[in-house]
């Protein structure tokens, strides 16, 4: 039912073109219909709950970015996740982080500007996003960085197939698909959290310790070590003075790549 909604609120968006085309051709139709029509554009142009954002961003990942204090999931697109690797010629190498950089290269630090007009479970609001007239999901999909995110919308499905035609990006390897990468690690992480109902507690003593231990959005217990991608940016929820104190605490290592 939420997926049947969301292509009817972006259908609502193309009606409006069309109509608006409408307005345009029909020049010769009473004054009275050529005002039911601009109004119609406007009721269906304009859905309860549509938003548009504009700023500069940080990118969150090759399919997410924050605009105006707001995370932002672009709409229609599905990018591999931070953590996730691909196999490129027998070699494992770090294709979600690689997906995130590519998107940060099209962003630079100029305004982004994004429209949508619903939220996802996590709170994104559901975009697409555009600088200088640019739209930023088409791009991710046409260079190859992000696949069509079909289950939702078949938008950006014609430049999937010229991106995997010419081994664009990630079709330059060989990848799971986004969505079954996040389901194994879902499944991995019930599976671990069976296998450890409690967690030790942290040394108290943490003086000096530079290991960062933080809950990820999946409800995961990750560990992170200096010099790792998103060190910095991690909010320790404890810090531990050795990987096997972690460990033994129910922490398992980030997989980002070094």
């Amino acid at each position: 039912m939420a997926e049947t909604k969301q292509v009817y609120k972006w259908s609502q968006q193309l009606s409006c073109h069309r109509l608006a085309s409408q307005c345009r051709q029909e020049v010769a139709e009473t004054s009275t219909m050529r005002l039911i029509l601009i109004l119609a554009c406007v009721l269906l142009g304009s859905p309860a709950g549509a938003k548009t954002l504009s700023g500069t961003a940080t990118v969150v990942d090759g399919d997410s970015l924050e605009v105006a204090g707001q995370r932002i999931r672009l709409f229609g697109i599905d990018a591999p996740e931070a953590s996730q690797t691909c196999d490129r010629a027998g070699q494992a190498w770090a294709c979600g982080l690689a997906s995130a950089d590519r998107l940060r290269s099209l962003v630079g630090g100029d305004k982004v500007v994004c429209n949508g007009n619903e939220v996802d479970q996590y709170g994104r609001l559901l975009a697409i996003c555009t600088v200088a007239g640019v739209d930023l999901n088409q791009m991710m999909v046409a260079d190859g960085w992000a696949t069509a995110f079909r289950r939702y919308s078949e938008a950006y499905s014609a430049d999937e197939t010229r991106a995997r035609a010419g081994k664009l990006g990630l079709w330059s390897s060989n990848f799971q698909v986004p969505a079954d990468f996040r389901a194994e690690e879902r499944q991995a992480g019930t599976t671990r959290a069976a296998r450890t109902p409690t967690r030790i507690a942290a040394p108290t003593n943490t003086s000096g310790c530079t290991i960062k231990g933080n809950r990820n959005r999946r409800g995961e217990w990750i560990y992170h070590l200096p010099g790792m991608p998103y060190y910095d940016q991690t909010r320790a929820e404890e810090m531990f003075c050795s990987e096997a104190q972690a460990q033994s605490a129910g922490y398992r290592r980030s997989k980002a790549h070094w």
